[in-house]
């Protein structure tokens, strides 16, 4: 990277830090009127916008993109009315910034409590998703954090296009545009100057392929929030209903194949699989699937061919599945621990105390019980959107809406007390 390219990044942090500030005490009304003028300005140019994104598609086209990437890389009409509900969602939800909680008075008559306060600085590094810019910036802003984006050479004319709108529905409320600010570059080196501003941002959110998230972990001397990949699985129990497990299964692997929450490993319990693979897997063969599984689930259906050991616990990003027959709860439970990514992991069953049991046992950003593995996702767990779906424990789990972009200070009320 060139020393202009370099002084470049320092300069978008050092604004961003100044913009970060005021912003953390912006009112609630304010933010909310900035987000709903983003609206109006994604309806207004949406043409623009469009036109920008098939510049994107074209060199992404030409370069042999998978369809699954160029798929995440499509401002659709849908994609665009998507990222308006999204945005409208986060206005109608609540602000966490300022909330007082954990009141408590101590033996010295002092109050002490809590309060809600931003992050600070956000940088974001992430791929070909340009629908992320929207998200990730909505949920910076009602939250009083400045955000800096970095998405990938493949929708940089898409992202700079959704930035200009960005900075103009902050402007058009007296607010520094600096707030949200897209690294106009695809140099690679533009990423290790990111990473090295520690002094400047607070936090590093990397969303996207597990090469990715690793890179910037290794790299980074900003504290790192890492998700390194979705290896989804479902365990259909021995009391599963399994006229409602068919479809549960064929929408976790089918309905979009390429996304992190997507169905990578589907474990059926022995009590079931004689009569339930051959079925599933025939379903699943019929929409595309190619399937992968133990000599059980082979020697059950001819629709399975052997899978080989570094198959299990793959994330495919495709139409491929692994199929794995299981004795027992307790098998299925191994072999999670064993090949799982901590993302998704969902159980089929109709026994409540089965249930309950892998609600408490499996560890996971999400653990759900008679539902798609689509569903770990911001948006339809009532966060509005998300920014990302965190994987380790330190400071959110599972997906990242408005008060996991927050953190708290320690409040104190006194009346004149001094430490003996």
């Amino acid at each position: 990277m060139s020393e202009i390219e370099a002084g470049l990044i320092r300069n978008m942090a050092i604004k961003a830090k100044r913009a970060a500030e005021p912003l953390a005490a912006t009112p609630s009304a304010v933010k909310n009127n900035v987000l709903l003028s983003v609206v109006d300005l994604l309806e207004k140019n949406k043409e623009r916008i469009q036109r920008e994104n098939s510049k994107d598609l074209e060199v992404a086209r030409a370069k042999g993109l998978s369809s699954a990437m160029i798929d995440r890389l499509e401002l659709t009409d849908d994609v665009i009315k998507s990222m308006i509900t999204g945005l409208r969602e986060v206005v109608a939800l609540p602000d966490p910034v300022g909330e007082v909680f954990d009141m408590a008075r101590r033996p010295n008559d002092m109050t002490v409590g809590r309060m809600r306060i931003p992050l600070g600085v956000i940088g974001m590094i992430y791929e070909s998703r340009p629908n992320v810019t929207i998200d990730a910036a909505a949920l910076c802003l009602k939250t009083g954090n400045a955000i800096i984006l970095r998405g990938g050479s493949e929708a940089i004319n898409s992202n700079i296009v959704l930035s200009e709108v960005l900075q103009e529905a902050l402007a058009e409320n007296n607010i520094n545009a600096d707030a949200v600010q897209v690294i106009p570059t695809i140099d690679r080196e533009a990423i290790n100057e990111l990473l090295s501003q520690d002094d400047l941002i607070d936090l590093i959110i990397p969303r996207g392929g597990e090469g990715l998230i690793r890179f910037v972990a290794e790299n980074s001397k900003v504290p790192v929030l890492k998700h390194y990949k979705g290896v989804c699985h479902i365990y259909v129990d021995k009391d599963a209903d399994l006229a409602k497990a068919t479809p549960i299964i064929i929408n976790s692997k089918t309905q979009r194949p390429g996304v992190c929450n997507a169905l990578e490993g589907l474990l059926v319990d022995k009590t079931v699989a004689e009569s339930y693979l051959p079925e599933i897997s025939n379903h699943l063969a019929k929409a595309g699937v190619e399937l992968l599984g133990c000599g059980e689930a082979v020697r059950l259906s001819k629709s399975i061919s052997l899978a080989k050991d570094d198959d299990w616990g793959t994330e495919f990003l495709d139409l491929k599945l692994c199929i794995k027959v299981v004795e027992s709860f307790s098998e299925a439970k191994e072999y999670i621990l064993e090949h799982g990514s901590q993302h998704t992991e969902v159980i089929l069953t109709e026994n409540y105390s089965t249930a309950q049991q892998f609600i408490r046992e499996i560890d996971a950003s999400g653990v759900f019980v008679n539902v798609s593995t689509r569903f770990n996702d911001g948006g339809q767990l009532g966060l509005g959107t998300e920014i990302g779906i965190s994987t380790t424990k330190l400071h959110a789990y599972g997906p990242m809406g408005l008060r996991e972009l927050t953190t708290s200070k320690f409040i104190v009320y006194g009346e004149g007390q001094v430490r003996e």
